[in-house]
């Protein structure tokens, strides 16, 4: 009859019974609030940073203040000259590494991948372009320079180069992305960095590793 009597799904009674008697978490949080007088309790704890465990001094300092890794960035920047990286979804890291090319002499040219057309003929040649007619006016079609031309020729002679940074690189092809890991042997004085994903830390790889063009891209 007891187990009968009990409505929570064959659970029995006794059971029923004694969750009853549990105190409440609201009565405990007040019960805890009282004795600090009005203050919550500070619950103090060990946290382990060993190796095993995953967890770095970065992740409690901040990703944003300690980068000792900044002279390897800038080390295969120029040694692969085609970079792919991966940035934390709150965005934001990225920028340090952009100022240290920037200190070096380098002028940017940011691209978004949406909407780039094709790689190749948006940078290196002249290509065309149809403005919105709205239905009404004649279709016409303008012609632009190259995009990676025209700022090589704008470069002051104190600099270093030209960083090609696009965003969005995620939504380029294969082929596409290996046009840019090819770029820099096209235009020895541009860099290309990508933005191919997300991570939880800022990282990088070559391009031609992502792009499919090394064996180890290709395994």
């Amino acid at each position: 009859m007891a187990a009968a009597a009990c409505l929570h799904y064959g659970t029995p009674a006794s059971i029923k019974i004694q969750q009853k008697q549990q105190p409440t978490r609201n009565w405990m949080m007040m019960q805890g609030l009282r004795r600090g007088n009005g203050k919550a309790s500070k619950r103090v704890g060990v946290t382990n940073c060993s190796a095993n465990s995953g967890i770095e001094i970065g992740d409690f300092i901040g990703g944003d203040m300690l980068k000792p890794d900044l002279g390897r960035w800038l080390s295969d920047v120029e040694k692969h000259k085609a970079i792919a990286i991966y940035t934390p979804h709150e965005g934001g890291y990225e920028g340090r590494y952009l100022n240290r090319l920037r200190y070096l002499g380098y002028y940017f040219l940011d691209l978004s991948a949406r909407g780039l057309g094709d790689p190749e003929t948006t940078l290196t040649k002249v290509y065309p372009v149809c403005p919105a007619h709205l239905g009404k006016q004649p279709i016409a079609r303008w012609y632009f320079p190259p995009e990676v031309d025209y700022r090589l020729a704008a470069l002051p002679p104190s600099a270093k180069g030209l960083v090609v940074w696009i965003i969005e690189a995620k939504v380029l092809s294969k082929s596409e992305l290996q046009f840019l890991a090819l770029l820099p042997t096209l235009r020895p004085k541009v860099r290309v960095i990508a933005e191919c994903g997300n991570w939880r830390k800022f990282m990088w790889k070559p391009l031609k590793e992502i792009a499919g063009l090394t064996q180890e891209g290709a395994a």
